[in-house]
């Protein structure tokens, strides 16, 4: 299918949002298509958050534009917000209630509230129902969100860092109930610092930094178009130093050989590499968590 034929769920236009003198997100544009999930990474204080509540209305943006369904967010947010499910970075309940009474309660905020799912998912989830929300720790309380955010069987998620403080089986059984999600339409937008879980699940990717994208890519492509990982082995008595290598970064120099990474063309490289004293010599693909501290380095500055 060709972009002119997806249908965009999610699309912002220089989304710009300021604290006083502090930037929270700048010019933020993205286009997020029906069915897809997409990952928005970078660290804590990078715009993440800024840029969510500013897509849900939960902040004025200073400046920009927010399409949901392809309609004005801004303006229409209230009833389009319907379609919706939202797990915050931060979470607060009203205490004094049971998991049970808490999900039974914002069930009933929807027309579809779906409280005959409250029981299944809890049990894949492994949450008590019976417990008070007081007594829980955070991994719980992510998984009353989690829950709360799929009862109604939304047409758009937005999870923001949804999976701190769940163990590593939850995690796995979250990840398959996005999948079911997705393959039942639902598009997801998922925020995360968590590099191993977007590379794990998401088709394509933005990196913020500074309140700015940096960079839009899918992922298989963010890995080959931009960066290799090198591995050398040189002949007996030969070393790096002797030759002059570009595009390289991260270079670590060994007395048997030298490893790091090349951004370029990868034809510019092997010409390179025909001209050193190998015994051998490896490329492969960086992980994407290579690739995102290339952007946060001070080598990535001008990218």
């Amino acid at each position: 299918m060709t972009e002119s034929n997806r249908i965009p769920i999610l699309e912002t236009t220089n989304l710009t949002k300021y604290y006083g003198k502090s930037r929270g997100a700048e010019d933020v544009s993205l286009r997020v298509y029906q069915g897809e999930i997409y990952g928005f990474i970078g660290p804590n204080g990078a715009g993440k958050s800024t840029t969510i509540r500013s897509i849900l209305g939960l902040i004025s943006p200073d400046r920009g534009n927010v399409k949901l369904f392809e309609e004005d967010a801004l303006k229409i947010g209230a009833r389009l917000r319907q379609k919706i499910g939202f797990v915050p970075s931060e979470l607060s309940y009203y205490d004094g209630l049971t998991v049970k009474q808490l999900l039974k309660y914002s069930a009933d905020f929807y027309e579809n509230g779906g409280q005959a799912r409250i029981a299944p998912y809890s049990e894949r989830l492994k949450l008590d129902l019976n417990r008070k929300i007081n007594d829980l720790s955070l991994g719980n309380r992510k998984k009353v969100a989690i829950i709360q955010a799929l009862l109604h069987r939304p047409e758009l998620l937005i999870l923001d860092e949804p999976t701190s403080g769940l163990d590593p089986l939850i995690q796995s059984r979250f990840y398959e109930i996005l999948r079911e999600e997705q393959k039942r339409g639902c598009t997801i937008f998922f925020s995360s610092h968590t590099l191993s879980e977007v590379e794990r699940l998401c088709n394509r990717v933005a990196i913020i930094k500074e309140g700015c994208i940096v960079n839009i890519s899918e992922i298989d492509q963010l890995r080959k178009l931009y960066l290799k990982r090198f591995r050398l082995l040189f002949k007996k008595g030969k070393s790096l130093s002797e030759i002059d290598l570009k595009g390289i970064s991260e270079l670590k120099i060994t007395k048997q050989g030298a490893e790091g990474l090349f951004e370029g063309d990868v034809r510019d490289l092997m010409k390179q590499l025909a001209e050193l004293p190998l015994e051998d010599a490896v490329l492969e693909d960086p992980s994407l968590e290579e690739i995102f501290m290339h952007y946060y380095s001070d080598r990535g500055e001008s990218l």
